[in-house]
């Protein structure tokens, strides 16, 4: 029996396909100018009827499809948990919005932490800065050290956008202009993660985990490594479709 998490975020959906407990599919597509036509076009390849939704834009579905709904903090805990059984603290960076969770010993969230007033510190903050400096952003963190890196003072995204063209005309190399915006994003993170006890294991969910800089700097000022999935950018999915998969035996 095939189940599925389906993830509407701000700036993709992610679906996550189960069959027998394990995946068997998995697709991330933009989320576009009509999220819901998105949902119900992969939702119908995917050719399952019990499925969950999670996610920014989790409401839609609930309201337009009458598809039962879980909370990306849940859906996320639920992943992590599963992939990582020792999981008790998540880093998730989403596209508009970064979330800490901390999670008890059976895995429940006792505790969570939220930056979604602002995009800095986020996947679309970083996003626009690649953009800026000329990189694509699967390349954004791949040549950034904190060695000899200038500073970025502002974390608002207008505002650091014009700090990078001053620096760019100034002749600073991309390079340290990239360091100095990975570092500021991660002392961001890593502060909100400080305002609650961290404990191990650390998992990093979310697409901006594939970044091996921002990885790097994160680690750094944790002092501790982070557990990292093969695929962190749908383990809010996979958490959904472990719901859905729970939900059909019950």
């Amino acid at each position: 029996m095939k189940t599925a998490g389906i993830d509407i975020g701000s700036r993709f959906i992610k679906l996550v396909v189960l069959e027998d407990g394990e995946i068997a599919e998995s697709r991330t597509v933009e989320t576009s100018h009509n999220p819901l036509e998105v949902c119900r076009s992969l939702l119908a390849d995917a050719g399952t009827e019990q499925f969950v939704a999670t996610g920014y834009g989790r409401y839609l579905m609930e309201v337009y499809g009458d598809v039962p709904t879980i909370t990306e903090i849940k859906a996320v805990a639920l992943g992590a948990r599963t992939t990582h059984p020792g999981c008790r603290t998540i880093i998730d960076i989403g596209g508009q919005d970064t979330k800490v969770i901390t999670l008890d010993e059976r895995g429940r969230v006792i505790d969570f932490e939220m930056n979604d007033r602002c995009a800095a510190g986020t996947g679309r903050f970083l996003e626009i800065m690649a953009r800026t400096l000329g990189y694509p952003l699967e390349k954004f963190g791949q040549e950034c050290s904190e060695n000899g890196a200038v500073s970025i003072n502002s974390m608002c995204t207008v505002f650091a956008e014009s700090e990078v063209v001053s620096l760019i005309a100034k002749g600073i190399p991309r390079a340290k202009i990239a360091s100095a915006l990975h570092a500021s994003v991660a002392s961001r993170v890593v502060a909100l993660a400080k305002r609650h006890p961290v404990r191990d294991d650390v998992v990093f969910a979310g697409g901006c985990a594939r970044n091996i800089c921002l990885c790097g700097m994160i680690e750094e000022r944790l002092s501790r490594p982070l557990m990292i999935h093969n695929r962190p950018e749908v383990m809010a999915a996979y958490g959904a479709a472990l719901l859905a998969a729970q939900q059909r035996y019950e």
